[in-house]
């Protein structure tokens, strides 16, 4: 594979926006540019997946500069949402597309026909699909009955990093996530709520701005709860700062209503950080097993704050159990994918598309 153009969101690199999908997306470019390939990076701007006229223009006009027989790599994000644009291409280049999240697995359902149309006539257009995970590939197959020999599982990639210490009492507890109905934060206080009598501390990292009224709605009902001096909403972390926010940490919590993969989740394992999180999506399968077979965390059911409380209370209590989890977490950690892996996967299909 030698030359190949991506087609990703404009605000791909936005500090105040970070995301799970943009991180894979900056990555595996860079990854192929480092295997040799040469990548002509196409932005595109809009309101994705749900854009404007202006988005569907900006699109048409990256995808119209590509020459006839190049090997294209989509966000899905962009490319399922615009079947107008690219179906009409899918004769003069070489179309993979990239799924995060099918946008039809889980649409309101006064949107739920046309969404799953137009998402499954980009897919059937396309020479190949990369799924992030294997819940993904399979919710794929459920959805619009694709040909397996098409869709290809790529798990996101982690960073080496260093462990985090834990204390004693694990109170320390970290999420990750964009303050989003997605990610569940509502859910979240709910069962911090139901520990009020134990000693922990909550950081939420992560954008305000993705659903600013919703954000506004959720710290107001931590303020209004009594909790307001114990969980903060510092915003987006990137880099160094986010780092730090993991090794402060004692437990990763994800209140999750949806998640392909859960990047939050490897993140954390890297630095030996057990997971609390809702079962959904590829989560399980981010979590994985120590090598005893030990899961390095517990999950539970999504949208139920009584559940995720008892799993709290659990982990606070219960020293052995941190212990074991803990011992798990670093055993997970040598086993976690690294994002050259990833990458490989990726240009390989990349590859198998220019044939």
């Amino acid at each position: 594979m030698t030359e190949v153009h991506v087609i990703v969101p404009e605000g791909i690199d936005d500090p105040e926006r970070p995301s799970g999908g943009n991180t894979y997306d900056r990555r595996v470019c860079a990854g192929l540019a480092a295997l040799g390939s040469v990548v002509y990076e196409r932005p595109v701007a809009g309101a994705w997946p749900r854009p404007d006229a202006s988005g569907h223009t900006a699109l048409a006009r990256a995808v119209e500069r590509i020459p006839d027989g190049a090997v294209v790599l989509l966000d899905g994000l962009i490319a399922c949402a615009a079947p107008e644009v690219l179906v009409p291409h899918a004769c003069r280049v070489r179309q993979v597309v990239l799924v995060h999240m099918p946008l039809g697995h889980r649409p309101p359902d006064a949107e739920a026909g046309a969404v799953r149309a137009r998402e499954r006539d980009v897919l059937a257009a396309a020479v190949a699909v990369v799924a992030t995970s294997a819940w993904t590939r399979r919710r794929l197959g459920e959805l619009y009955a694709l040909p397996a020999d098409r869709v290809h599982v790529a798990e996101p990639g982690v960073d080496e990093a260093d462990l985090a210490p834990g204390s004693a009492a694990g109170g320390a507890l970290l999420c990750v996530a964009a303050v989003t109905p997605d990610k569940g934060h509502d859910v979240l206080l709910g069962g911090l709520a139901t520990a009020m009598d134990l000693p922990w501390r909550c950081a939420c990292v992560g954008s305000l701005l993705r659903d600013a009224p919703f954000a506004d709605g959720v710290r107001r009902r931590a303020r209004a709860g009594g909790l307001g001096d114990r969980v903060r909403f510092p915003g987006p972390c990137t880099g160094a700062s986010l780092d730090g926010a993991y090794a402060a940490a004692d437990l990763l919590v994800l209140a999750s209503h949806a998640e392909t993969y859960g990047m939050v989740v490897t993140e954390a394992l890297a630095r030996g950080l057990p997971v609390l999180a809702t079962e959904v999506g590829g989560v399980p399968e981010a979590l994985g097993h120590g090598a005893d077979g030990t899961r390095p965390g517990l999950l539970v059911t999504p949208g139920d704050s009584a559940a995720l409380g008892v799993g709290l209370r659990a982990w606070l209590v219960d020293a052995e159990l941190r212990g074991r989890l803990r011992r798990a977490a670093r055993q997970r950690r040598a086993s976690l994918r690294r994002w050259p892996a990833t990458t490989a996967v990726v240009a390989g299909v990349l590859a198998g598309a220019a044939r």
